[in-house]
């Protein structure tokens, strides 16, 4: 099953046990009904922001929405462990059949988290257009290899590794390679409750 589909079947099911309708999520996280239903049937991508918006009109944390079984003790993630899925954001794309942002969570299956930490896997863009987020809560990121541009606001900052960015991420913003190359980083997510 595709990530998308069983993500969406996810959102479905968390709102159906609380019953809550379509319209009425719609309304509490700020989206069309038309976004929601595509997400739910796993036609659509999800995008990070209305992503953290559903969350929150669902009254859960991100990590609750990518998570299949939560567990209360510590998460161990090791480095070949391929269990947690990798969550291909839309946005600008590299192709029609993939994105430049492949997010690896670090946390899955934790229960009661307040951060979701991500490895990300960015892929240069085919568009000089910025594709800004703008969510509650604040980022950090390491650039772990490549270069990345953050485009914060109407500043545009650089980050090679070895360099890091915190922000608060009611400023719109976007991450994006900042040249022709792959980059990765650790990203550390925070969304209030």
């Amino acid at each position: 099953m595709a990530l998308s589909s069983s993500l969406g079947q996810h959102i479905a099911h968390l709102r159906q046990s609380k019953g809550i309708s379509r319209e009425e999520l719609a309304k509490r996280s700020h989206c069309k009904p038309e976004i929601i239903e595509a997400l739910e049937e796993g036609h659509l991508s999800p995008s990070l922001a209305p992503l953290l918006q559903i969350a929150r009109g669902l009254g859960v944390h991100l990590g609750t929405l990518l998570d299949d079984k939560p567990h209360a003790g510590p998460i161990i993630t090791r480095r070949e462990d391929k269990t947690s899925p990798v969550v291909r954001f839309s946005g600008i794309r590299v192709a029609s059949d993939s994105s430049t942002l492949e997010f690896r969570p670090l946390a899955y299956n934790k229960a009661g988290r307040h951060m979701e930490p991500f490895l990300i896997d960015i892929h240069p863009t085919v568009s000089e257009d910025c594709m800004f987020s703008v969510h509650e809560g604040e980022e950090f990121i390491f650039v772990l290899s490549g270069k990345i541009q953050v485009s914060y606001g109407s500043d545009i900052f650089i980050l090679a590794p070895g360099d890091s960015i915190y922000y608060d991420s009611t400023t719109p913003h976007e991450v994006r390679s900042a040249n022709e190359e792959n980059a990765r980083i650790l990203a550390v997510i925070y969304t209030p409750e």
